[in-house]
């Protein structure tokens, strides 16, 4: 389990939790011994490249969270070193809720998920929004992708962790399914037509 990971999620009200229901021990023995777990990884980063979605997650100044779902093209959440993550924030409902949190307290949380194949990561740390046009946007920019883009948001990685697959529902996307779906539909196809030159 990663170190950094314990440091930021088991807070002492948290270790209480655990020392009373019996896990604390197992935790501390887990941190002591894990890996660092505060940069991107080469699979952490093919995890990321093929998401087409992610939930945000930011504080707002009177202390309650805020999620958001961020979606694009497959890429959009892009890997720029092995401590920073960026996208082009599109543009939305105009309520600015994540740009407004994000200028009181940076602090921010990732919530990556892959139903297909049961998987998630999940990664804290501070992120900070970048207005205007310039390189930044340009490096962020998703080549085809029609959505206008308002601002850059970069994510400083503080740490990750990856999660069991316990209980996570398998979900396909439309596309996933019509690719499964194509060699049936030609399969149909060629038998109708085999039928059909019987008759």
């Amino acid at each position: 389990m990663p170190r950094q990971f314990g440091e930021i999620a088991f807070t002492p009200e948290v270790k209480a939790a655990q020392e009373q229901r019996g896990s604390r021990e197992t935790y501390e023995r887990y941190i002591a011994n894990g890996p660092a777990g505060d940069t991107i990884t080469p699979k952490i980063k093919e995890f990321i490249d093929r998401l087409d979605g992610f939930y945000l997650g930011t504080v707002s100044s009177n202390g309650y969270p805020y999620i958001q779902f961020r979606g694009g093209p497959p890429g959009f959440l892009k890997v720029l070193d092995e401590k920073t993550l960026g996208f082009a924030d599109f543009s939305g409902n105009v309520q600015y809720i994540t740009v407004g949190n994000l200028s009181g307290n940076d602090r921010a949380f990732l919530f990556l998920m892959d139903y297909r194949h049961r998987q998630r990561i999940k990664i804290w740390g501070r992120a900070e929004y970048v207005e205007g046009e310039g390189e930044l946007v340009d490096r962020l920019r998703v080549p085809g992708y029609p959505a206008k883009i308002e601002r850059a948001i970069i994510f400083h990685v503080e740490a990750t962790s990856e999660n069991c697959p316990q209980h996570i529902p398998i979900r396909y996307s439309e596309a996933e399914v019509e690719m499964m779906m194509a060699p049936l539909r030609d399969r149909i196809v060629q038998l109708e037509r085999q039928l059909s030159n019987k008759n």
